[in-house]
């Protein structure tokens, strides 16, 4: 055997020559049947040994599309004929143009309006800008639908830019000449039924400072303000009249460090601890304070507590500040005096009554000072009177007695 490939043909027994074997006959014979035979260039040596592949492909041209039988759509009898809709998609015929479809304009929401709108009262003096809509019947600012709170009368002073000072009024005035009639009722009865009103003088007072320093709820200043005014009571109670002096500042010295103590634990800022410390310290006092009356003599407590009902009553008349002030001094001396006339000062209870009535207007006017609200006016301006005058009544009654 040799190493050459064979390239001869096989002449054997068989009719025809021998071609070797052909995996795909019919295909090259159709072609050899279609095509004439052409004569091929000779091919180098090296392409005569190598196999090739000769068979059909995938024909990759566009083929023409197939002309569409024109057929005609006949309605039935009785209905309307519709148009034979177009047909696109030959080559070479573009598609029409789509008409823009117009977009409509969003509808314009509708504006809410409330369900009630308060008549608008335009302020003195204030122009266009400056309307504001007081509540002239109740006394409060007009309702809201927002959900804010009513406007007080303290915020539409601050907004106006008025005077800080607001008066109480005539209704704690009224309630605080309710208050001096027990007061001076129950110092004629006797000492022990004198604690019932005092008590509530100091839990009022108590309260009340802290509501005009704009610091509420602080239930832990009242609560300490107002035990160590029931301390200062049940002091002098144990230790009498003699010892009422050591009674109440002893109480208060006590409830001083008591205080700053509490304060020193506290973990907020320093300001803060500050500013609690003095509102603390200054209701407590005013709240002891108030014990003068159960240190006073009984007549000067009724003389001293019926002047100041009747001053605060002349104080919220509506007349000018000065002219108000007189008439309520006129108005505490001469209830000294007719009120002194029925105990054994007489006719020193003018000064008793006067001295009273100052002390009283100085706390009538602590409560109506920095835009207080009308807690404020019902809990300071009740109490603030009667407390500040208790010193004055304690004093003035061991004087004239």
């Amino acid at each position: 055997m040799s190493d050459q490939p064979y390239e001869g043909r096989y002449e054997g027994p068989y009719e025809g020559p021998y071609e070797g074997y052909d995996p795909y006959p019919q295909p090259q014979q159709q072609q050899r049947q279609g095509r004439p035979q052409q004569q091929q260039p000779p091919q180098p040596e090296w392409q005569q040994h190598t196999q090739q592949w000769e068979g059909q492909t995938w024909e990759t041209q566009v083929q023409p599309p197939m002309p569409t039988a024109e057929t005609t759509y006949l309605p039935p009898q009785g209905y309307q004929a519709y148009p034979e809709p177009q047909t696109y998609g030959t080559v070479g015929q573009p598609l029409p143009q789509e008409a823009p479809t117009p977009t409509p304009a969003p509808a314009p929401a509708p504006e809410w309006t409330p369900a009630y709108q308060p008549p608008v009262q335009q302020a003195p003096g204030t122009g266009t800008g400056g309307a504001v809509t007081p509540d002239t019947a109740s006394g409060y600012g007009p309702p809201t639908v927002t959900g804010n709170a009513r406007v007080t009368d303290a915020q539409r002073a601050r907004a106006e830019g008025r005077s800080p000072i607001i008066e109480p009024g005539i209704q704690p005035a009224a309630l605080t000449a309710v208050l001096g009639l027990l007061l001076s009722g129950a110092a004629a009865i006797g000492q022990y039924a004198l604690v019932v009103p005092l008590v509530l003088l100091q839990a009022v007072t108590a309260a009340g400072w802290f509501r005009l320093n704009g610091m509420w709820p602080a239930r832990q200043g009242i609560a300490l303000a107002f035990l160590g005014a029931v301390t200062a009571d049940v002091a002098l109670l144990a230790a009498g009249r003699e010892n009422a002096p050591a009674a109440i500042l002893g109480t208060l010295g006590v409830w001083v460090l008591l205080t700053l103590v509490l304060q020193l634990r506290s973990h907020a800022d320093p300001d803060t601890r500050m500013y609690g410390l003095m509102a603390t310290v200054t209701s407590a006092a005013l709240a002891i304070i108030a014990t003068g009356h159960l240190a006073a003599e009984p007549d000067a407590v009724t003389v001293g507590a019926a002047a100041v009902a009747v001053a605060i009553l002349a104080r919220a008349l509506p007349l000018p500040t000065a002219a108000s002030v007189v008439v309520a001094l006129l108005a505490a001396a001469g209830a000294g005096i007719a009120v002194g006339g029925m105990t054994d000062l007489g006719s020193k209870g003018a000064f008793l009554g006067l001295g009273a009535g100052v002390c009283a207007l100085i706390g009538h006017r602590v409560a109506s000072y920095d835009y207080p609200s009308r807690f404020v006016h019902f809990t300071a301006g009740v109490a603030l009177p009667l407390a500040a005058a208790a010193p004055a009544v304690y004093l003035l009654g061991r004087a004239l007695g």
